[in-house]
This record gives C-alpha cells, sequence and structure tokens, in this order.
C-alpha cells in the first residue's frame, strides 16, 4: 500500500494540490518546509509598486511574489506586460483578477521549464533596451533574471517582496519528521532552499534520519531541484517538470 505523500510547499500554495492528491485516493501530509512572512519595512515595494505605469515590464519570481504585491496594487495598468515563470504564477494572477483577456502576461515557452534561463530565452530582450523593468521577488534569490534584462540594456529595479525562512526545530516538528522517516513515502519538493533547509533540520535529529531521508522518492518539477537531490544523496527522484498535473501523473504512474 502506498505511503502518504508530503506536499512541503508553503501552506498558502499547498492546498489546491492537497486536494488533487487526495482525489486519487492518497493521503496529503502538509509539511512546509518554507514559512513566507511580509517584510516588516515594506516601504521599497509600496514606492515601486506606486509608480508601475513607470515599466514597460514587471517579472515576478513566484506567486508569493504576486500574493505580497497585489496587496498594495488596487489595478493593474493594461499597458503594462506580465512576466511569470510558472502555471502558479499564472493562477496566482487569476486569483486578483488578471488574466490573458485584460493583461500582458508573458512566460516561457516551454512550460515544463519554469525558470529564469527559459523565461529570458522566450522574452523579447532587445525590445527592452532602454526601458524600465522592475522585478518583484523574495528577500534574497537568483540574480540570474536581473543580469539578463540588464545585458539587454533595461534599467532594472529589484524589489524584496517577502522573507523566507525554514521553520523552527519545534518538539512537533521533531516528532512529525521522524514519524514520516518511518515510512516509505512520496515528497512533493519544488524549491532546493526548501529541500536544503530540510536536511538542516534531519542533522539536527542524527545522521540516521538523514540516510533515511536519502532512502525516500522525491518528486521535482524543475531539474535545479533533481540536482539539489542528487546531490544531497537522495537516491530516488522523479522530475517531471513544471506544473501540479506533472507532479500528479507521477503519483499515479505509481499506482
Amino acid at each position: 500500500m502506498p505511503g502518504s505523500v508530503v506536499i512541503t510547499r508553503p501552506r498558502a500554495q499547498a492546498e489546491g494540490l492537497a486536494q488533487a492528491v487526495a482525489a486519487l485516493g492518497r493521503t496529503p501530509v502538509l509539511l512546509p518546509l518554507l514559512e513566507i512572512a511580509p517584510l516588516a519595512d515594506q516601504s521599497a515595494l509600496q514606492a515601486a509598486l506606486a509608480g508601475l505605469e513607470r515599466y514597460a515590464l514587471v517579472a515576478f519570481v513566484s506567486p508569493n511574489a504576486i500574493d505580497a504585491a497585489f496587496a498594495h496594487v488596487a489595478e493593474w495598468p493594461r499597458q503594462v506586460a506580465i512576466a511569470v515563470l510558472g502555471e502558479g504564477s499564472r493562477a496566482a494572477l487569476a486569483r486578483h483578477g488578471l488574466d490573458a483577456g485584460n493583461a500582458v502576461i508573458l512566460g516561457p515557452q516551454d512550460p515544463a521549464r519554469s525558470d529564469s534561463e527559459n523565461l529570458l530565452a522566450s522574452l523579447d530582450l532587445a525590445g527592452l533596451a532602454g526601458k524600465r523593468v522592475l522585478i518583484v521577488r523574495g528577500e534574497s534569490g537568483r540574480e540570474l533574471m536581473a543580469e539578463g534584462f540588464r545585458g539587454a540594456g533595461a534599467e532594472v529595479t529589484v524589489v524584496p517582496a517577502y522573507r523566507r525562512s525554514v521553520p523552527e526545530l519545534t518538539p512537533e516538528l521533531d516528532a512529525t519528521l521522524r514519524a514520516l522517516l518511518g515510512t516509505a513515502n512520496d515528497w512533493i519538493i519544488t524549491s532546493s532552499e526548501a529541500l536544503r533547509g530540510l536536511f538542516d533540520l534531519l542533522r539536527r535529529l542524527g545522521e540516521g534520519q538523514v540516510e533515511q531521508m536519502q532512502q525516500q522518492h522525491v518528486i521535482v518539477p524543475h531539474a535545479r531541484i533533481a540536482a539539489t537531490a542528487q546531490a544531497l544523496g537522495l537516491a530516488r527522484v522523479t522530475l517531471t517538470g513544471s506544473g501540479d498535473e506533472r507532479l500528479l501523473a507521477a503519483l499515479q504512474s505509481k499506482q
């Protein structure tokens, strides 16, 4: 009998996937490995968003960036294009009332690759030369997107919208991790940062727990996360490509 499906996304993005997992007849377990919190000082984000009309393009690196930004946006100026990395971000925009019918939303041509490299390759970068681009992201992150836009001659502003952190190792989390590692489960991991944070937590529990995790099956949507998993010694890694439907298909293939 298959074990549980451990969903490690931040809680705000996990519920829909958990419902879909349950519809497959599997038991979802929510184990957020990243906690998302608003910045104590949001003045830089508010200032950037107050002047949206100045930008030719606004790039959001994640659904969390969209949700944080739209807390300060009453109406999106239609002439300002939006760039996103994956289907999760398109769904987040839809929750805030934006779709292809009322906004210019750009994304990677290959939906299976939701990364900055594929986004940059899909955009008309030459058309951004001399224009302003805003990137909304977490407090830390990769610089590749900003470097790509700057290399094309755009004037780039990067503004943080939220903070990510690994949860504290409470007695409750300690017990949950030990219980999950005691059985064979499927782990859906959608962030390299979350996976590294998980192993940091497990090392505090002991090398035995690290070794148990290395034998678990993990399902990841991106080659970069798969590489992180393999570097951490995980022996069973399934790479699906971007999108919840691909993650779910990987679960169905095991049934």
